[in-house]
């Protein structure tokens, strides 16, 4: 068993992209990885490089590789192997699971989403909509952009499908409460649909506890490669009629993976368990009450003003800098952000900033030093 580690300095100390003096607060986009991830990628592309099914060596040792792939993704979601889905990204799988669900359904069916969502977990639901004669309904959010469950539960009846909506919003860091919507979602007789894909390097997913029906998140998010991970209860799967080829043996995936990302997933996996959740929520929690009680005067925050209900990503604006801006302005000094819409396109409109916001995502791997030279950088460009 690794030991546990217990310093930011041994968790940076195992990425390599880390040795820089550039400051990355762009989790939210994609978190960097750690050597291990690496190494797994660049040791299947060696040693597992051939398709499944096959009587000698390399190929032996992809089928234990996929089987190994699914058995870890059902570890890290608390599912059973055989409802985890692998695919290139999650609005791909998105876009598929979406569409076998929807083979039934008909005009004037209803679906839910929330002005929280990414559009990865919209759009689908839009263009379904649009070929189906359905309707698409929206969730408000309160003054600290969280979500308005009673009004969500308003919108729900018997013509209601799925209600669409995400663990954590990547626009704001606001997290929802996931088991209680799964149960209005039920209680309608619709699907439970998570977005965890922010969520995802955040804390622990645990499918079962929500009792959500799907999930979609990405590795390439929680320290892994550029891929897609989808759950599906078995119980709703199984009663689908996928859109799929003959040669794959997995109901829900369509010829053949990358392998060589797969053994990237597993290795992101063994990562985060080497280090646990709990060093890192405390750890993120503490880096994000830093940020935040230190935020220089002008910059506004849209989003829940402590770290009660949210992940340490922050959505910021300022009367005097454009976000483009400051995002740039940031980046000549060392920082990497992000600044529009990051695809979160309907808080956006929600909020009225049509240029979005800055974006300061925190992760495990970020310092107090770090943090303590953004916030004077931001007192500095603005």
């Amino acid at each position: 068993m690794a030991r546990v580690l217990t310093t930011v300095d041994d968790v940076r100390a195992r990425f390599a992209a880390l040795r820089r003096p550039l400051a990355f607060f762009d989790g939210p986009g994609g978190t960097q990885v750690p050597d291990s991830v690496i190494d797994a990628i660049a040791a299947c592309l060696r040693d597992a490089n051939a398709n499944l099914g096959g009587p000698f060596e390399t190929s032996r040792r992809a089928d234990e590789l996929l089987a190994l792939a699914h058995d870890t993704a059902a570890r890290f979601l608390n599912a059973a192997p055989g409802e985890t889905v692998f695919g290139q990204n999650m609005t791909t799988l998105n876009f598929a699971l979406s569409r076998t669900a929807s083979r039934g359904w008909q005009a004037g069916d209803e679906i839910v989403c929330t002005y929280l969502d990414h559009d990865g977990n919209v759009s689908p639901w839009l263009e379904i909509a649009h070929d189906r004669g359905l309707t698409v309904r929206f969730a408000e959010i309160d003054e600290h952009c969280r979500l308005d469950v009673g009004h969500l539960a308003s919108l729900l009846s018997e013509r209601t499908r799925v209600v669409a909506f995400p663990w954590a919003a990547n626009s704001v860091g606001t997290v929802t409460p996931v088991a209680e919507i799964a149960a209005l979602a039920h209680e309608a007789g619709a699907l439970a649909w998570v977005d965890a894909v922010h969520y995802g390097p955040h804390g622990p997913i645990d499918v079962a506890a929500a009792d959500v029906d799907v999930l979609v998140c990405s590795p390439y998010k929680f320290y892994g490669p550029h891929l897609g991970l989808a759950y599906v209860r078995e119980a709703v799967g199984s009663t689908w009629r996928p859109y799929k080829v003959r040669p794959a043996d997995s109901r829900f995936e369509t010829g053949t993976l990358a392998h060589e990302l797969l053994a990237g997933f597993v290795a992101a996996v063994e990562y985060i368990d080497s280090i646990g959740w709990e060093w890192i929520r405390e750890h993120e929690a503490a880096l994000g009450q830093r940020f935040l009680d230190g935020l220089p005067g002008g910059w506004r925050l849209h989003g829940v003003p402590s770290m009660e209900g949210r992940v340490p990503t922050f959505a910021l604006t300022h009367g005097a800098v454009r976000p483009q801006e400051a995002c740039e302005r940031l980046g000549e000094r060392g920082f990497a952000t992000w600044s529009g819409n990051y695809y979160a396109v309907e808080i956006m409109r929600r909020l009225g900033l049509p240029d979005g916001a800055l974006r300061i995502g925190i992760v495990h791997y970020n310092t107090e030093q770090e943090v303590d030279r953004l916030l004077e950088a931001l007192a500095a460009i603005a």
